[in-house]
């Protein structure tokens, strides 16, 4: 499976654990390039823990689907998940699951024009 980076900084992608693994760096303005990339793709794009990332492809209507893992845990602080957008972003739940005795797989999908 190909891998992109998005950075502002690296030249050659490099993943310890194998370097047969064949990579694409992704420069420039980070919407277009994805936006290509769909384009080209057939399939999908999956984004893992980059927050960062996940806020411009959302903002950019870029998102076709979120898959969140819920686990259960209530700190009283933190982050928002999406933080401050620009406009207000509708989503669908599509699918739940749980996982073992306390994790819940939710999948949303984007709503269009709503």
């Amino acid at each position: 499976m190909p891998k992109y980076v998005v950075s502002a900084t690296l030249d050659e992608p490099r993943w310890s654990s194998s370097t047969a693994v064949k990579g694409t760096v992704l420069k420039g303005d980070v919407p277009t390039e994805v936006s290509k990339l769909k384009q080209r793709l057939d399939g999908d794009i999956v984004v893992y823990a980059s927050t960062p990332l996940v806020h411009t492809l959302m903002e950019h209507d870029l998102v076709d689907e979120l898959r969140l893992t819920v686990y259960p845990v209530v700190l009283g602080t933190g982050e928002r998940l999406f933080g401050q957008t620009s406009e207000k972003k509708p989503m669908r739940l599509v699918s739940t699951q749980i996982l073992g005795d306390s994790l819940a797989y939710l999948t949303y999908q984007t709503v269009p024009d709503a």
